[in-house]
């Protein structure tokens, strides 16, 4: 995940991900304009922190993780990848 120390979707997005017990490696764009290009090239143009991936899936922001949970499909996303971590 890329985030943003003071970014309260990347702060909601974390709290998400650890109340499920998930362990992520959480990479700060903040004042690392290098970082901030890398992300937003993987990410395919996208800009907003966070932008997250469950192994090799790219979820997108906040919004879309979130969204996956309310729609029941994030255990079993973060069941599939957990052999490929």
């Amino acid at each position: 995940m890329y985030s943003s120390n003071y970014c309260p979707f990347c702060i909601r997005a974390k709290q998400l991900l650890v109340s499920k017990g998930v362990e992520f490696k959480d990479i700060s764009v903040d004042g690392q304009p290098k970082v901030r290009a890398e992300m937003t090239r993987l990410a395919g143009g996208a800009t907003s922190v966070p932008q997250i991936w469950i192994g090799s899936t790219h979820v997108g922001g906040c919004d879309q993780l979130m969204a996956l949970q309310r729609a029941g499909k994030l255990d079993a996303l973060l069941a599939a990848e957990a052999g490929t971590l």
